[in-house]
């Protein structure tokens, strides 16, 4: 069998990577990279393989930086399964589907710019009908059940943990008689985080492919995290200020809703207008509560017992545009929660250029933000960023809080991999900036001395 590494190759975002066995290509993961705007759409538009040739499909969960390019893939010819859980195809379809909207509403506003410069327009990368063509292709498979997906392969997803129906890749292959088991962890979610269940341990497991987004470092502690959500936000509240959280939609909004909500009814902070405005987000959210079977048993029991978890007098969701424009009125403190985390893309952008330029006011990242992304800029202290083609002042003050993030951190990936048995002959590691990448790989070759540990680079093969 190989696999080449063609995206989240020492790099968090555009997962991607070419399964070849039995005659059969397996492409695991398609996701959308994120970065630089002209190495972007250099990567995202142009496939390192004809999708025509692609027999089967499989992706571990919902992030757009794993399912975000399905449609483009689609667009050019691509047409056979794809495998995944049931919540991710439910978040799939939404993700898809607002993706070609925000492509094309960005596309229309930046080549109003472009025009005014005497530049040509730009075209998104696909449409909504392509979104929608291959959402008709996900096919659905419960955790832990084996399904068949080639000669010679099977395929189990087992729970991650990370977000909402997202799993790790069982892969148990017979090839030529030889039979092993190919893990892909897919990401690696937190222990004991609220709402979602724990990762789950893989048993006999023959080569892994790893992620290692938080493989250099450790997060703060939940509970401090808690302590500082409530800080950062009831400062800012009491100095006349708004709250701007750049937030991934599935996953981040969710949980940042459910903390809101424990914090406002325990009264440790002031009930103060909250605003998701992001359509993704609140049709996620309505995602969310049909899929209970993915909820930790504390969240179940809310569910049950008391009500919506994801929802409060004080919180208002948006789908609207002209409601969204009018949050730029309010004169009165207030939270806005809204997509995309790492900046990149949505409405967030807006809501920085138009609360960013005021020293009152607060923006707070709650995960990760990938090298040369906007959230990344901001981060790094930037006072003035590009944003929609325009130079644009940042006055706020700018805070971060890692604990929230759906990713392991270091010593709970340790664990994890602890956690897995089997005689671990070969791993591959991935979706991790280069840094994080290698760091992770030095460190497992220290807890499993008897494998031969990889950090690929994009476009390397590996044979196992």
């Amino acid at each position: 069998m190989k696999v080449t590494f063609y995206g989240a190759a020492r790099t968090t975002t555009g997962s991607q990577y070419l399964i070849e066995v039995n005659g059969q290509r397996i492409l695991m993961e398609c996701g959308l990279y994120q970065g630089r705007r002209e190495e972007s759409l250099e990567r995202n538009r142009n496939f390192a393989f004809d999708p025509k040739t692609i027999d089967v499909a499989v992706v571990s969960h919902a992030h757009i930086d794993h399912v975000g390019n399905f449609p483009n893939l689609y667009r050019q010819g691509f047409r056979s399964n794809i495998f995944c859980t049931f919540a991710t195809r439910d978040l799939s379809a939404l993700m898809l589907a607002d993706s070609a909207e925000i492509q094309r509403a960005d596309c229309e506003f930046i080549s109003k710019q472009r025009a005014k410069k005497g530049l040509p327009p730009v075209e998104p990368l696909y449409d909504a009908h392509d979104a929608h063509k291959v959402s008709e292709l996900f096919v659905t498979i419960s955790y832990d059940r084996p399904m068949l997906i080639a000669p010679g392969v099977k395929v189990t997803f087992v729970d991650a943990g990370h977000i909402l129906g997202a799993a790790q890749v069982i892969l148990d292959v017979d090839e030529n008689g030889r039979k092993f088991r190919y893990l892909f962890s897919g990401d690696v979610g937190r222990p004991n985080q609220d709402v979602l269940r724990d990762p789950v341990p893989v048993e006999n497991v023959d080569f892994l492919q790893m992620e290692s987004t938080y493989g250099d470092r450790e997060h703060h502690d939940p509970v401090d995290a808690r302590g500082d959500l409530c800080r950062l936000i009831s400062e800012t509240i009491k100095r006349g200020g708004n709250v701007v959280i750049p937030a991934f939609a599935v996953g981040r909004t969710q949980q940042l809703v459910y903390e809101l909500h424990q914090l406002t009814d325990e009264g440790k902070l002031d009930r103060v207008p909250i605003f998701v405005d992001s359509p993704l987000a609140v049709n996620a959210t309505e995602i969310f509560r049909l899929h209970p079977e993915c909820f930790d048993e504390q969240t179940y029991e809310y569910l049950h017992n008391k009500g919506n978890p994801f929802g409060m007098e004080n919180l208002t969701y948006i789908r609207d545009v002209a409601y969204s424009k009018k949050l730029n009125e309010l004169k009165d403190p207030c939270i806005i929660i809204s997509a995309s985390g790492m900046a990149e893309a949505g409405r967030i952008r807006h809501h920085l250029i138009n609360h960013g330029k005021c020293p009152k006011n607060l923006i707070l990242f709650v995960g990760f933000c990938a090298e040369h992304t906007l959230g990344a800029h901001i981060l790094s202290g930037a006072k003035v960023v590009n944003i929609f083609g325009e130079l644009h002042e940042i006055n706020a003050q700018v805070a971060r809080i890692d604990a929230f993030s759906g990713h392991a951190g270091k010593s709970e990936l340790i664990q994890y991999v602890k956690a897995i048995t089997g005689n671990i002959r070969k791993i591959t590691v991935v979706h991790g900036d280069e840094p994080s990448a290698l760091a992770w790989g030095d460190t497992l070759r220290k807890i499993k001395p008897n494998a031969e540990v990889i950090v690929p680079v994009r476009g390397q093969s590996v044979e196992f």
